[in-house]
């Protein structure tokens, strides 16, 4: 198999080549919607309230350096199924749809051919098709393409949250997953993404209300007026003169005190939201037996500004754009403390290479004898350079990108390094 087919997520797929089949571990990953690097208790937020996320950063391993190479949801997704830059797996649009190729060499499908049963749960967001080929070729499949929208009707006739569709389909595949098999669940939230196209923007389940509502959110320096001021006018402004998407995103979000107060808080509500799905999730694998044979791991397709510059939206070379948590649990990793040194630099496509020498390594090992964190953490880059690059067309029907693209492709390639002692860039 050729490297560049080899998907970054399998740097975690300890279950291929030399596994004994008994020690195969099930694995979970799961996937936020613009869920930025610190809308995390576990990574210094003292306001979000993630404990159960933070249980998994104290119980395994936050990273605290992981960048997405596209930041933009189709694109970033592609890469995390494929291992492959958008230059080659070509998702340049939200029409654009994996090649078979492409698709046969995403982890779940490789997973699926080393004996998993594997599973998808919510946004796939690669694509406006039916989504046939991904319903027949996964053993359990719930999900849509698009922007699903958080406010739905169940069977009932009641309203109910996208997340808590989430967690109910969550709760059916693992009381229906196969007890000869592993598995491999992926589940994909909306949260905490905006509902594109509503005024409320932030919409998350009515028990959250309450929450953070006594709380005021500082606002950062970075915010301020003079640092979007600072940009080009070819960056502020279209041809055509209408302003650039990300600064119109702005203004309705986070121009005014209140409004920034508001926005921000219902981030947090939703980023909640998730992290309760995730506490149910441990509860649901600790009442089945299966807690000490799963691997789990976290993270966000990409970031998401809350002011910064002045702009909303992702899409830009900005850490806040581009900076993703990422936490993985691994039960069969003895001593923790030593796996907590990785502090190191990643990039989501620097993770395959460590994956390809996994392989090659595992075939001579024990899964149990060689875990996944401490592989990890000795064939780690060492390198502070991580590459981004935005390549996407303009749709006629898309809107998102047309602050920056101008009904052709634009390509920015920008070798991104975040100095330890340089606070502000723009």
């Amino acid at each position: 198999m050729l490297i560049r087919h080899l998907p970054i997520i399998l740097l975690f797929l300890l279950a291929l080549a030399g596994c004994n089949r008994n020690h195969k571990p099930n694995i979970i990953f799961l996937l936020a919607d613009d869920h930025r690097w610190d809308a995390l208790g576990a990574a210094g937020n003292t306001i979000i309230k993630t404990p159960n996320l933070d249980k998994i950063a104290e119980e395994g391993v936050l990273f605290s350096n992981v960048f997405v190479t596209t930041s933009i949801c189709a694109s970033s997704r592609a890469s995390i199924l494929t291992g492959q830059y958008v230059s080659r797996n070509n998702i340049l649009g939200f029409v654009d749809e994996l090649s078979e190729e492409q698709f046969q060499n995403t982890y779940p499908l490789q997973l699926q051919r080393e004996g998993y049963e594997i599973g998808f749960i919510g946004k796939y967001g690669i694509g406006q098709g039916n989504l046939k080929r991904e319903k027949t070729s996964f053993d359990y499949f719930w999900g849509q393409n698009g922007q699903p929208v958080y406010e739905n009707i169940d069977a009932l006739g009641d309203t109910v949250h996208y997340t808590e569709l989430i967690h109910r389909h969550i709760d059916e595949f693992l009381e229906q997953t196969s007890k000869t098999k592993p598995f491999c669940l992926s589940v994909s939230f909306k949260a905490p993404h905006v509902q594109d196209g509503d005024p409320r923007q932030f919409i998350y389940n009515k028990k959250y209300a309450s929450l953070y509502q006594d709380d005021v959110i500082p606002t950062p320096e970075i915010n301020h007026e003079k640092y979007y001021s600072q940009f080009p006018d070819f960056f502020k402004n279209r041809p055509d003169g209408k302003l650039n998407e990300a600064r119109k995103r702005w203004e309705l979000r986070f121009s005014t005190p209140e409004k920034y107060q508001e926005s921000v808080k219902g981030y947090y509500r939703l980023v909640t939201g998730v992290d309760d799905v995730v506490g149910n999730l441990r509860k649901k694998l600790t009442e089945k037996g299966i807690d000490k044979n799963t691997i789990i791991i976290y993270m966000g397709d990409n970031g998401f500004y809350l002011g910064e510059h002045g702009l909303a939206g992702k899409w830009y070379g900005h850490e806040p754009s581009i900076r993703v948590p990422l936490l993985i649990y691994d039960p069969t990793l003895k001593n923790i403390n030593e796996a907590k040194s990785m502090m190191k630099w990643f990039s989501i496509l620097m993770l395959h290479q460590v994956s390809f020498k996994w392989q090659e390594l595992s075939k001579t090992k024990i899964c149990r004898d060689f875990p996944l964190l401490r592989f990890i953490m000795e064939n780690q880059n060492h390198g502070g350079v991580v590459f981004i690059t935005s390549i996407f067309i303009q749709q006629k029907k898309f809107h998102v990108h047309r602050a920056f693209v101008r009904n052709s492709i634009s390509i920015s390639t920008i070798p991104t390094v975040r100095m330890a002692m340089r606070k502000h860039t723009i």
